[in-house]
């Protein structure tokens, strides 16, 4: 059996990273055994649909070096592969739910389901469906029917027992099917609820596994109690834990969480994030943290998934998107960092500003930092207090400003190795090293205490502008 898993977000917007995470879980589950990858839009919610909301999933799934073997751009026999255009296929499944007897129409108004909503509120207990319509007579359905009255589908649960779901990560979870609610299959505007129109859609694009996250998993007995009614083969599920945010909650696009593109128009490389994100809940048999896509795919074992919540960490994040920036070569490199480069450069010839963004290249964590750490050799130096305050740190860091500006005014070729060899004069004159050597001329050259080499910088600044500055 040819192994197919499915990516099936809601066009929502950008797609947030927690969401990009399951996906990278189901591209590496296809393309180990294989198999192939879908991409299904959920839109049964559409209230909350967002125009263009397709083309930024496409073009997010694209950017990561995901290749989607089916989905609404390049549809093949399972199609369609958008949820508003299968209505008609649900409506068919969900009255054959009806025929068996493991679905019922409800005819509840709003108003009857709010009573029933406060009355489980008073008690302090969860709401449940009481079932009252399935007990209507065939004859009240059909007059409801024959008078156009609203109606949803509900699926009718077993009230005792239990249902058993298993999970690759969590094993055998046993659910007790008195907390099942009647749950609607089909809403009175004719669209399926997500769970509903999950399961149809599975069985009928032939979905092999099923990864989520773990917040579905007590859901997944209505699932199976679905596949159980129709006598269809469940698929292999894989629940993986959240992935938390600093503050400790969920990632959300609600929450205003970074989403892909968020971090992308950053200037945070692709591969990077998938990088990041795929060790965020999974841990490679091998000492290793920096790898291809081929060795992603070659490496990744489902079952070592964790069963524990994952922290998001911008700073690991960083640290994966400066050695992925190292890596690139420099025409590679310039071309990129060049989109994130808005300082004004009149004047300034295409030699000095290649040779200013490759001497960044190393310190780069992102892409938008280009600006701030350039800022220096555009405006005025300002010190902030821990500059002032190192600069007052020892007397004898007055004399190496001024011996340093001596050998500038000397100078009478301006370039990286005379700049190298007046710090070395400097060195030797006051007799003086390391820190109190190198930080008092870059701090007070350019406002920073930390930067590239210090020759560049200075080279960069420009003679004139160091006088002026010392």
């Amino acid at each position: 059996m040819k192994i197919r898993t499915r990516f099936a977000p809601s066009p929502t917007g950008y797609m947030h990273i927690g969401n990009l995470r399951t996906a990278i879980f189901e591209y590496l589950v296809a393309r180990k055994y294989d198999g192939d990858f879908i991409l299904r839009i959920e839109d049964t919610d559409q209230e909350r649909k967002v125009d263009g909301a397709i083309d930024f999933i496409y073009d997010t799934l694209n950017l990561c070096g995901f290749l989607i073997d089916e989905g609404p751009m390049n549809e093949k026999e399972y199609g369609p592969y958008i949820q508003s255009e299968r209505k008609d296929i649900y409506k068919k499944y969900a009255l054959e739910l009806v025929e068996k007897g493991h679905a019922y129409y409800c005819f509840c108004t709003e108003d009857e389901l709010s009573a029933m909503r406060e009355r489980a509120n008073a008690r302090k207990k969860p709401f449940l469906y009481d079932g009252r319509c399935s007990k209507l007579s065939k004859e009240k359905i059909e007059e409801n029917l024959k008078n156009g009255v609203p109606y949803v589908i509900r699926q009718k649960m077993p009230k005792t027992g239990v249902t058993v779901v298993e999970d690759v990560i969590y094993g055998k979870i046993k659910i007790d099917n008195s907390i099942l609610d009647d749950q609607i299959l089909l809403k009175s505007d004719g669209y399926p609820t997500y769970n509903f129109a999950n399961v149809v859609d599975d069985h009928l694009m032939e979905i092999t596994h099923v990864i989520r996250g773990k917040e579905y998993l007590d859901q997944t007995a209505k699932y199976n109690l679905l596949y159980e009614a129709f006598g269809w083969e469940k698929p292999t599920y894989i629940h993986v834990a959240m992935v938390l945010g600093e503050d400790g909650n969920k990632l959300s696009k609600r929450n205003g969480d970074a989403s892909f593109m968020d971090l992308y128009n950053t200037g945070y490389l692709p591969h990077a994030i998938v990088n990041y994100l795929v060790l965020l809940g999974w841990s490679p048999a091998i000492n290793q943290e920096v790898f291809s896509m081929e060795e992603l795919i070659q490496n990744f074992d489902e079952a070592r998934v964790s069963k524990s919540s994952s922290s998001y960490d911008v700073k690991k994040l960083q640290w994966f998107n400066a050695h992925y920036i190292k890596e690139m070569d420099d025409e590679t490199y310039l071309s990129w960092i060049k989109k994130y480069f808005t300082r004004d450069i009149t004047g300034k010839s295409e030699d000095w500003i290649n040779t200013l963004l490759l001497i960044y290249k190393r310190h780069l964590s992102y892409g938008a930092q280009i600006d701030e750490m350039t800022e220096s050799f555009f405006q005025d130096v300002c010190l902030s207090d821990e500059c002032k305050e190192f600069m007052e740190s020892d007397p004898i860091i007055k004399d190496v400003v001024k011996a340093f500006k001596e050998e500038v005014e000397k100078m009478s070729v301006w370039s990286i190795e005379n700049i190298s060899e007046a710090i070395m004069h400097v060195k030797e004159s006051i007799g003086v090293k390391g820190k109190l050597l190198f930080m008092p001329i870059r701090i007070q050259a350019s406002g920073l205490m930390h930067g590239p080499e210090l020759a560049d910088t200075l080279y960069l600044i420009g003679k004139d502008k160091i006088l002026e500055r010392f």
